[in-house]
């Protein structure tokens, strides 16, 4: 039988009799119970699978109830693309490579490793095994699962894997070892492995070796070592492709690699926002399958010096110093950043400025739709046809973009300036700061907080963690830009041609709002948790630059209760 054509079988699932359908053109494998003699009846002419015991079905119950089909509670399913491995099994409890036909008593039987689904968006790794009564039989559906699966071209056959030994609590090197290798081992990747001894390790090693022969790149750690790899990727790529990234309005290349995070660290933002957990065995079944997300990048300069790239957060004012103050303690530990929080909120520093923004028109969704990123966004799907739309009339000189968009400028003080490309859920924020924020749009999430009181800023932060729109205050402005600039009050002198040319090609829409009491002074720009050296930036977001190993977040189903 051809791996086109439909099989169906009736095999043996823990002792009970199950008719199994494999259909190539859906590709999905299936299997529901089959009318027959009932389990353990005497004359079934069926096999006994080794020395399970007769209650093992209502043991592997709880397993199947997450595998099951939505067409009948009876049925479990299992889509070809979440197949981890399949292998020949010994009944009584060895395994053997799918590779190798080795003789077994009967009954003959096979394995199929797959991914399952768990509560709050986590996968699991699932075993199902199938017996035969046949030898022949066994083989056929081991070769044709076997053909199926080496069609998956998506799915990475050699990785680069960084391992950060000292980001979060230490346990990076541990939480590989235990929960990703065996993993990996299974579905037969093989890995190069470097833990690394220093800060940019990873990022200059990108640059050094030799790329072309891995199928992506794994960072084990946090926030932290994710910008490391990816500022080496996207560095290395441009690089080669004789892109200077000092200047701002380049058009970066994408990086063929995808980039793929086992999280390790103290928050893991861009694995929660992405995946919607921060699992270690999540994200490495997402490697394993070949899952691909496109990422926007926002580039960051400063008198035409590339400062960094931002994936997640670009804060100025209370999370800049939040995180300036937690450096000056690092001996705290982690527990440095809810001190440094607090002291911050009570110093209630606002910060004079002006911001100029160009507003993201290709984008068909808004910051307050309630239209949260989900896999296969239609959002993100959409947005980047419409913005390619708008780059080749630029491009044959139909229109300028930047001259027919009016960019809008906003001036005044105020208690922070945060510029978001995804949501940056968090385990203590599970909706993030811009909860409609999407991964691959083209464009960020800009949001302003004027002066305000200390309570009416508690409120605003308090609504982090709650369902409630925390925008919905008189002092909260948000936009969705694709580029924008900000220059500090305290900074006119030396930025003063920066300026300059904001109010020539602007002109000035101050808007009047009460003076503040607060002493008014620079504070840092906060970027995916490094500080810049400047509080004067000009930001551009590059429409899906990064690939990662992940797929989105995926709607909830209804969740099911073991039993």
């Amino acid at each position: 039988m051809g791996a086109a054509e439909p099989l169906r079988s009736e095999l043996w699932v823990k002792r009970r009799r199950c008719a199994v359908s494999l259909d190539p053109a859906r590709a999905l494998l299936r299997w529901w119970p089959s009318p027959g003699p009932g389990a353990g009846a005497p004359g079934a002419g069926r096999p006994k699978c080794g020395s399970d015991p007769p209650g093992a079905w209502g043991i592997l119950t709880p397993i199947l109830r997450r595998l099951r089909s939505p067409r009948s509670p009876y049925a479990c399913s299992v889509p070809i693309s979440e197949i981890i491995t399949v292998e020949e099994t010994d009944t009584r409890g060895k395994h053997y490579g799918s590779g190798k036909w080795q003789k077994m008593e009967k009954p003959f039987a096979f394995t199929v490793h797959c991914v399952k689904r768990a509560r709050r968006h986590r996968w699991k790794w699932a075993q199902v095994t199938f017996c035969c009564a046949e030898e022949p039989l066994c083989h056929l559906w081991l070769q044709t699962l076997q053909e199926l699966l080496d069609k998956l071209t998506s799915r990475p056959k050699h990785l680069l894997v960084f391992i950060n030994p000292f980001g979060g609590k230490g346990q990076g090197k541990r939480i590989y070892e235990r929960k990703v290798a065996p993993l990996f081992t299974l579905a037969s990747i093989t890995t190069e492995i470097i833990v690394t001894e220093r800060a940019n390790q990873a990022k200059e090693s990108l640059y050094e070796i030799n790329i072309d022969k891995y199928d992506g790149i794994i960072c084990v750690g946090g926030d932290g070592m994710f910008s490391e790899i990816l500022h080496g990727l996207i560095g290395r790529t441009q690089r080669n492709a004789g892109v200077d990234q000092n200047q701002p309005r380049a058009a970066l290349v994408p990086s063929p690699l995808r980039i793929g995070i086992i999280p390790a660290g103290s928050t893991d933002c861009v694995c929660f926002s992405t995946v919607g957990t921060n699992d270690a065995e999540t994200s490495a079944l997402h490697i394993i399958v070949g899952d691909s997300l496109p990422m926007d990048v926002s580039s960051v300069h400063h008198n035409s010096t590339l400062l960094r790239y931002s994936v997640s957060l670009l804060g100025y004012g209370f999370y800049g110093d939040i995180i300036k103050d937690s450096e000056k303690k690092r001996w705290m530990g982690l527990i440095r950043y809810d001190f440094s929080g607090l002291k911050t909120f009570l110093s209630h520093h606002c910060y004079e400025g002006t911001v100029s923004f160009l507003p993201a028109r290709h984008t068909v969704g808004s910051p307050r739709d309630r239209k949260p990123c989900r896999a296969g966004c239609f959002v993100c799907r959409q947005s980047k046809q419409q913005l390619e739309e708008e780059q080749k009339r630029s491009l044959y000189g139909l229109e300028n973009t930047e001259e027919v968009e009016e960019w809008k400028v906003v001036c005044g003080k105020f208690l922070a300036i945060n510029a978001t490309n995804m949501c940056c859920a968090c385990p203590r924020s599970p909706s993030g700061l811009s909860p409609a924020a999407h991964l691959g749009d083209g464009s960020s999430d800009l949001i302003l907080i004027r002066k305000c009181s200390r309570f009416n800023f508690l409120r605003f932060l308090v609504r982090h963690t709650n369902q409630y729109d925390q925008f919905d205050f008189a002092f909260v402005e948000v936009y969705r830009v694709k580029k924008f600039q900000f220059t500090s009050s305290h900074m006119e002198e030396e930025d003063s041609d920066l300026k300059e040319r904001g109010k020539k090609r602007f002109g000035q829409m101050c808007s009047e709002h009460p003076s503040c009491c607060c002493s008014v002074s620079n504070s840092s720009w906060n970027c995916d948790g490094e500080i810049l050296s400047s509080s004067s930036i000009e930001v551009r977001v590059h429409c899906q630059l990064v690939r990662l190993f992940a797929r989105g977040i995926e709607e909830n189903p209804k969740e099911e209760l073991d039993s």
